[in-house]
């Protein structure tokens, strides 16, 4: 028997009927979902729930890190028009990073191994960030270390640093 379809608890259904100012406004806030059936199929006492973070802008959880470095680095002044975004990446951090650029309108320069995908490479050009590949035998480490080098040579450069960022829970 299908499950019928009811209201969410309370008097809100998240995300319907409000409007946003930007895109980056509706990361977040992605609904819980009770699996009512899993634990009767499975004989369990149990209450389980899924997060769905593929209700993001980006369909991952990493919208939410990429946000949150961004508004950080706002809310510390580290970013105007003239400013760079520099980062090392070789994923889903990247792509988020790159939507929160582009939504508002700073540039970004991601730095990775050339080894990474075609279809990722294409998906942050996509979203208008900049790409340097570094060698494939380098990895990450190498990538970090043409980040830094980009930082310390163009003007008005900064590094997010999602390996030390504190508004990255990771």
């Amino acid at each position: 028997m299908a499950e019928s379809a009811s209201k969410p608890a309370g008097d809100i259904a998240p995300g319907r009927g409000r409007v946003y100012d930007s895109i980056t406004q509706t990361i977040g806030d992605t609904p819980l979902v009770r699996l009512q059936r899993l634990p009767q199929l499975r004989g369990v006492k149990a209450e389980i729930l899924a997060k769905l973070e593929f209700f993001n802008p980006i369909a991952s959880v990493k919208d939410r890190i990429g946000v949150a470095m961004v508004d950080a680095m706002e809310a510390a002044g580290a970013l105007d028009a003239d400013t760079v975004m520099v980062e090392p990446t070789s994923g889903n951090t990247g792509i988020a990073l790159a939507f929160v650029a582009a939504a508002r309108g700073y540039r970004l320069i991601l730095v990775m191994p050339e080894s990474m995908s075609v279809e990722r490479r294409k998906m942050l050009a996509l979203l208008g960030a900049e790409l340097v590949l570094t060698p494939a035998q380098l990895g990450m480490k190498g990538a970090v270390a043409k980040a830094e080098e980009l930082v310390r040579d163009l003007p008005k450069a900064v590094m997010p640093q999602q390996f030390k960022n504190k508004a990255n829970p990771a």
